[in-house]
Order: C-alpha cells, then sequence, then structure tokens
C-alpha cells in the first residue's frame, strides 16, 4: 500500500504524556486566588511552604506555558497527582503568569514552542550543551529560570530518574558528576538565574488586550504568500474568540475560527478549525499590544503550517506596508506586483531600475501594480513604499539566478500510520532563489535572496546502500508542489530484511530561470516514528 498523497495528514489521539496539544488551553480560567488555592491544595503535599508563602520547588524557577504544563503531567505520571483538564489548565494558566519569562528571556528559542525543527541549535555554552544537549534540546535548558540550587536538585533528579544516563550519554569519557553538579549548575544559575530585570520590568507592565481587527500577512510553504483579515474578541480573563479570512496569492481563499488564551501577558496560544485542518497557533504578542506573530501548524503534524504577522486595523490604525508579492522583479522583464498593507494610499515607488506602469487595484489593504524593471539594472534589494508607508528590501531585482537552496534546512520526515498511533510527518520543500551579490560568489553575506521560485521536483536514493535497499521505491512520494509524504508505518514483507519503511533519499529541485535551468539537491531522512514527542523537545 502507498503513501497517501492528500496534503492534510489524519490524526490520530495523542497519548496525555506526548504534546501540549491534549490540554485544550480553552477554559476559562479562574481567578487568581482560586488558582492559588488550587496550587496550595494539589501541590502542597509534596512541596512545601516557603518564607514569603511560596512552595518549595515552584517558587524557585519560571517556564513557558508548555514548559509548566509538562512539569504538570511529570507530576502526574511520577507522583500520581489526581486532577482534571480543568484545574491542570487553570493551574499552567496562574503558573505562567506569576512565574512565566519575559519576553525577551524566550526571544531566539521560540522555534521550540513554534515546533519549528527545521534548523540546528546553536548553544549559549559548549560545556552545558555537552553535558545536557545530549538527550533533549539546548532550547529546553534556556527556556527555564531556577535558582543556581535548583538547577543542582535538577541535574540530582536526572540521575535518579535516569540511573543509566552516565552510560547513555557517553559520559564515562570525562568527570562526567563533578561537572554535571558542580559545574554546570553554576553556569545555568548565571545565565538562566530564577531572578532577572527583565522578568521584574515585565511583571510590573500593564498588559494589552488582543481585542480588536487586525491585518495579517504570512507564507504558508507549498502555498505561497496570504494575506488576510483576523477579528480577536474578549471572552474575558485572557481568553479570546477569534475568526480569520486567509486570501492566498495562488488563488486559494480558507477561513479560520477558534478560541484562544493569553498567558503571561503575550504568549497566545489558540486552536482553530482551518479550512480541513485542526490548527494550533503559538503567537507572541508585541508589549504595546500593536503586532501579534509567529507560527501556526496542524495539530499533531507541526511541520505542516506557516509564519503570520499582523497588526491592528481599522481607520485609527497607522497606514504600514507589510509585503509585496512576489518578491522579485526580472531585469528587462514586465510583471503585477501586489502590495499588501493597512491603510495604504499614495504613490507606488518600487526602487531604482523598477518602474510603475500601470495601477491596476487600488484598496485601503491591497495595491496591485503592472511593473517594469530596466534592463540593465543593477542586482540588488529595492525599498518598497506606498505613500508614506514603506518596506525595507521589499522587492528583489535580479539579472539571473545564480542559485537555489532548497529548504526546509533540516529535512526529515517520519513514517506512519497504517491502523498505527502516530501519523506521518510530511516535508514541504520549497526551492528559495538567489543572486550572487558584489562578490560573485554563493553561501556569503552579501547574497542577495529573492524569494521563493516554482521548481520540478524529483527525488531518488541518496547512496549505495540506500539504493541496495530501494529506498526511492519505499519510503514515501514526492508530490509537484514539493510535499514528500513517507511511507506507511510497520514491518514491510516486500523489503529486504522485511524491514520498516524508513530510508535515505536525495530530492532535487530545477528552476526554469528563462530557459536556463537552475539546480539544487539535499539530503532528506526518512525516519521511524516518534513515539515520545513533548510540547518542548
Amino acid at each position: 500500500m502507498r503513501a497517501q498523497s492528500a496534503s492534510v495528514i489524519p490524526l490520530r489521539p495523542l497519548l496525555l504524556s506526548m504534546a501540549i496539544s491534549v490540554v485544550p488551553f480553552l477554559a476559562q480560567a479562574e481567578t487568581a486566588d482560586a488558582a492559588k488555592a488550587l496550587l496550595n491544595s494539589k501541590c502542597m503535599t509534596c512541596h512545601l511552604p516557603t518564607e514569603g508563602e511560596g512552595l518549595n520547588r515552584i517558587d524557585e524557577s519560571r517556564r513557558t506555558p508548555e514548559g509548566w504544563d509538562m512539569t504538570i503531567v511529570r507530576m502526574m505520571q511520577a507522583h500520581g497527582l489526581k486532577i482534571t483538564t480543568e484545574e491542570r489548565q487553570t493551574l499552567v494558566k496562574y503558573l505562567a503568569d506569576t512565574h512565566g519569562l519575559a519576553p525577551e528571556e524566550v526571544e531566539g528559542r521560540r522555534y521550540l514552542l513554534e515546533r519549528d525543527f527545521t534548523l540546528v541549535e546553536k548553544p549559549d555554552d559548549q560545556l552545558v550543551a555537552d553535558t545536557c544537549a545530549r538527550c533533549h534540546s539546548y532550547g529546553r535548558i534556556a527556556l527555564q529560570r531556577r535558582t543556581e540550587d535548583d538547577w543542582r536538585k535538577m541535574v540530582h533528579f536526572h540521575v535518579g530518574q535516569y540511573p543509566v544516563i552516565e552510560i547513555q550519554a557517553s559520559g564515562r569519557d570525562r568527570d562526567w558528576w563533578d561537572i554535571a553538579s558542580g559545574e554546570v549548575p553554576k553556569r545555568l544559575g548565571k545565565m538562566y538565574g530564577h531572578e532577572s530585570d527583565a522578568w521584574r520590568k515585565w511583571v510590573q507592565q500593564a498588559h494589552v488586550s488582543a481585542a480588536g481587527e487586525w491585518r495579517l500577512v504570512g507564507h504558508r510553504p507549498g502555498w505561497g504568500t496570504y494575506e488576510g483579515v483576523a477579528t480577536i474578541a474578549s471572552t474575558g480573563d485572557d481568553n479570546y474568540s477569534i475568526k480569520v479570512t486567509y486570501n492566498y496569492a495562488n488563488g486559494k481563499q480558507e477561513t479560520a475560527e477558534g478560541k484562544a488564551v493569553m498567558y503571561t501577558g503575550y504568549e497566545w496560544r489558540a486552536t482553530l478549525k482551518q479550512g480541513d485542518l485542526d490548527v494550533r497557533q503559538v503567537f507572541t504578542l508585541s508589549p504595546d499590544g500593536k503586532t501579534l506573530s509567529g507560527r501556526w501548524y496542524q495539530q499533531g503534524v507541526d511541520s505542516i503550517g506557516g509564519r503570520l504577522q499582523a497588526v491592528r486595523a481599522g481607520k485609527d490604525a497607522p497606514a504600514q506596508l507589510l509585503a509585496v508579492e512576489p518578491s522579485y522583479i526580472k531585469a528587462g522583464t514586465t510583471q503585477r506586483v501586489a502590495l499588501y498593507g493597512n491603510n495604504l494610499s499614495g504613490d507606488v515607488q518600487l526602487g531604482e531600475g523598477v518602474e510603475v506602469v500601470k495601477v491596476l487595484e487600488n484598496t485601503p489593504g491591497k495595491v496591485v501594480v503592472e511593473a517594469r524593471a530596466a534592463a540593465g539594472a543593477k542586482d540588488g534589494a529595492r525599498n518598497v513604499a506606498v505613500g508614506n508607508s514603506q518596506l525595507d528590501k521589499g522587492l528583489a531585482l535580479y539579472q539571473k539566478v545564480d542559485f537555489i537552496n532548497i529548504e526546509p534546512g533540516y529535512a526529515m520526515a517520519h513514517i506512519g500510520g497504517n491502523g498505527g498511533s502516530r501519523p506521518k510527518v510530511p516535508v514541504q520543500f520549497e526551492s528559495v532563489g538567489y543572486a550572487y551579490g558584489a562578490d560573485g560568489k554563493a553561501g556569503t553575506a552579501d547574497d542577495i535572496r529573492l524569494g521563493y521560485f516554482p521548481a520540478t521536483w524529483s527525488v531518488d536514493d541518496l547512496n549505495e546502500y540506500a539504493a541496495q535497499l530501494r529506498d526511492k521505491e519505499f519510503a514515501g512520494t514526492l508530490q509537484e508542489n514539493g510535499l514528500f509524504i513517507p511511507g506507511d508505518a510497520g514491518p514491510n514483507p516486500k523489503r529486504k530484511y522485511g524491514t520498516n519503511n524508513a530510508g535515505e533519499l536525495k530530492v532535487t529541485a530545477v528552476v526554469d530561470d528563462a530557459g536556463r535551468k537552475v539546480e539544487a539537491s539535499k539530503p532528506l531522512v526518512v525516519t521511524v516514528q516518534r513515539w515520545n514527542d513533548p510540547s518542548i523537545r
């Protein structure tokens, strides 16, 4: 039975321990006093009171909403905590609000919260990474704040909970225990200490409601650029209802409707029905409440999703230019260019060497023009403007596509389905065109990113061993739009050794640049199901 061709991946129920999506995050939050009383009643049995009416361990750490939910799940699994879904939600909300992270403390590690696993992490400290990030991501550490003593207790907990950690983490090549229990907590206490100026400032800041009208733009891999509007209404106690309309540049349209909760004054979490998908939004509300941005993804299949940027809409909102589609124009050609924004008015300027021939559509949210690029114009990104609203480097002019890269940067698919509990995890590939820049070389700082180009896609075995095992035949299928659907889960009697449908493949994209073929390839690992998939890996 071959892998399915549909782009919507069927979902299976997730186990309680596997993902934060099992928590609805939609229940009305209780008052702070009621939540604190619930915390005391559920947690004081094990966590002794401290000075200042706090609880031991709990008041020595701060975390994201996902981090606190993982803690509660661990208490349920390891210590038999009895708690309802509504109580669990109330505690997550209260702890994230009172023991959370300031926006600056999450910056740089949001990819884990947004479940964007297409990059390679860069640790802040190599010794900590060598000691701790052998088993989980470095960002999981960086998304916590603890006292030095609590970091040390965390080390002891790991050894007690996972007694073979020294062996399985290859710890015997060094004085592992002295490093882990001595040096590492000191470093963690300094880098990610419990007290911080950022948190003290944040808890004193008045938080802004997200209710209102919003103008949005974004990119969905495989579908392209979109623009639209969202209406957010308060339902009380940091809870919201949301309705969204998405208009894609390829002519498709979607609507979405759902509910959301705001944690810590800026952490937006929503669940919506978007077209045929059940999706989850992980966004950030700016401290001034004027922008909302982040990533949304299909629940249970986080590789399917897109990015979104939204600004306040309405007649009183400032004029803003948000996106240009397409983001490139070839020298010596004429094409339609759409400019998306909010309360746009005035003349359109597309930068040096690009002339506006005709205005085809002109509304406050969208301006469409016919543009012509001079044949001898110099490669480079142009600032674009509509009246006084400017978008820096909004349009790239190029003579030719010098090279392409394939996104995502790190490609891994997981087999699934076939009656099993885990869905298939696909990969949506896209081809990105570049011009060399002044130095005439690829992969340097002056490369000019042009944008996403349509491509012809193909897949092959990565190496000789993959060819011997016929990985290309069994590991999955690559659709015309670059969406790779992995094979079915389970042993396959047609394969050598009766193994599963994992494999090592090579994906190739070919872009047609006015009759000139530009090609790139990259490896794709197709592996087995991920059985333990916590909210923060």
